[in-house]
This record gives structure tokens, C-alpha cells and sequence, in this order.
């Protein structure tokens, strides 16, 4: 039994890291049975991809090609470190960002 509550907060986690959408879905999966791991690494990538898009508005209005790239690369890396938390299970939040994003999207339960 405890097995398979790992792999649904598992699987919940990992599908939080596909687009914005896959955010909002794992919210939506974590709802009812509350997994804190899921929970976490939901709050993980909806604060990532949030400042993405926040960031490329930014730059689409008011910056320039080279700054996409900045952005791109900054998106990449956090979001690999991340779904490579969520896929061996670990809770390691992001450098710089990651506290951030646990203390600001509390609403996520």
C-alpha cells in the first residue's frame, strides 16, 4: 500500500514539470489524496514555469534576442534539476528560486 502512494505522488510530481497545464493538473491530482512530495515539486514547477512566462513577456516587449537565449538556458537547467528530483524522488529545491517558490505558493495544498 505505502508503495503505491510513493509512485502516485511520484507520478503526480513528474506530470507538475510538463508545461503550465501539467502544473495545474498535478494540482488538481494532489487534491484529494495529499501527497507532500507532490506537493512540493507541484509548487516547484508552477513557480518555474510562472517566471518563465512573467520573464518572456518581459524580454518579448522590452529586451532582445540574446536575452531569450539568457532566458532559455536559465529555464532549462532549472527545470532539469527539478524533474530529475521529482524522477529519483528527492525533495531538493531549486538554487536561488526554490525557497521562493515555497513560501509564496502556499496556496497549493
Amino acid at each position: 500500500m505505502e508503495l503505491n502512494r510513493e509512485k502516485q505522488a511520484k507520478n503526480t510530481a513528474i506530470i507538475a514539470y510538463f508545461t503550465i497545464v501539467g502544473a495545474i493538473i498535478a494540482v488538481s491530482m494532489n487534491n484529494e489524496p495529499q501527497y507532500d512530495f507532490a506537493r512540493y515539486h507541484t509548487r516547484q514547477a508552477f513557480g518555474l514555469h510562472l517566471t518563465f512566462l512573467a520573464f518572456a513577456i518581459f524580454i518579448n516587449l522590452w529586451g532582445g534576442a540574446y536575452a531569450f537565449y539568457g532566458l532559455y538556458i536559465f529555464y532549462v537547467i532549472l527545470w532539469g534539476y527539478g524533474f530529475t528530483g521529482a524522477l529519483t524522488g528527492k525533495k531538493q529545491e531549486m538554487p536561488i528560486v526554490g525557497p521562493l517558490y515555497q513560501k509564496w505558493f502556499t496556496f497549493i495544498k
